[in-house]
């Protein structure tokens, strides 16, 4: 339901702020407004208070979900993006051994382990680079290693999700 505004008025009498003053037979005063009515004044009462009262929670809920909705766009945004890490393997062992795991840590925690890393070569020498495995996924790093022969191979590994 949408919220409808009171068009709120002041009360205007002219001439403004002069009232008769009656002495009581208790020694009070009773002061009585003079002068007419040009405009009359929106009626403060509980229910108008209260319509007003409704709107400002209801905005107050709007904006609580609308920075809800804007607090999961970044971190989607962010998890499109991606953290882009390079690194060179190097292999130190004769072919079919392999040495090359590196232990890499993330820059920023993940909230959880699912997240995906993809590696593309981007250089190697010394050998055939093999594949790349990706293995030990903890929420602040991982382990990489290629499977080949090359004695230095050189990767550029993207990772992406695991944030909330």
């Amino acid at each position: 339901m949408a919220y409808k505004p009171i068009q709120w008025k002041n009360h205007v009498v002219s001439p403004g702020n002069t009232y008769n003053l009656t002495e009581n037979d208790d020694g009070t005063v009773t002061l009585t407004p003079v002068g007419s009515v040009i405009q009359q004044g929106t009626n403060m009462s509980a229910a108008n208070f209260n319509h007003m009262e409704e709107g400002i929670v209801n905005a107050t809920e709007v904006a609580a979900l609308l920075t809800i909705s804007m607090i999961h766009q970044q971190q989607a945004t962010r998890d499109i993006k991606g953290e882009t890490i390079t690194v060179t393997l190097t292999n130190t062992e004769e072919y079919p051994f392999n040495n090359s795991l590196q232990t890499i840590a993330l820059e920023k925690n993940r909230d959880n382990k699912d997240y995906t890393v993809t590696a593309e070569i981007t250089a190697y020498s010394g050998g055939f680079p093999g594949n790349i495995k990706i293995s030990s996924k903890l929420k602040n790093g991982f382990k990489v290693a290629s499977t080949g022969s090359a004695k230095s191979v050189t990767v550029n590994l993207c990772v992406k999700g695991g944030l909330w």
